[in-house]
């Protein structure tokens, strides 16, 4: 379909298609005018978000994320008074930890 013709459809110039068109390309076009075109075309805009991973694994991530930077701190305290844990110890402290994070907690930092 030519620009023409799309502007027929939305009542509106060639220019405007063309004002569209670039607006879309830089990332910037508005919602309701994807909509109106959307609808010109008898289609329906679909907006959404899709996760890159599962959801079980974003939470797992930020879970991990948390108790990592927590538990990084003591790591380097007990580092400095010469009691440090091993990797090993130091993995388990972790899962142990990420156990006890409550959901409501999981976003309070990114």
């Amino acid at each position: 379909m030519s620009g023409v013709q799309l502007g027929k459809r939305l009542k509106v110039t060639p220019q405007t298609i063309e004002a569209m068109e670039k607006s879309e390309t830089a990332g910037t076009i508005q919602l309701n005018t994807l909509k109106r075109a959307a609808e010109a075309l008898d289609c329906t805009l679909v907006y959404a978000l899709v996760p890159k991973t599962s959801l079980e694994n974003t939470v797992n991530n930020q879970a991990r994320q948390i108790a990592t930077a927590a538990l990084a701190r003591v790591s380097h305290t007990m580092k400095l008074e010469d009691q440090d844990t091993g990797s090993g110890e130091l993995e388990t402290l972790i899962e142990d930890y990420i156990r006890h994070i409550k959901d409501r907690d999981l976003w309070n930092s990114a």
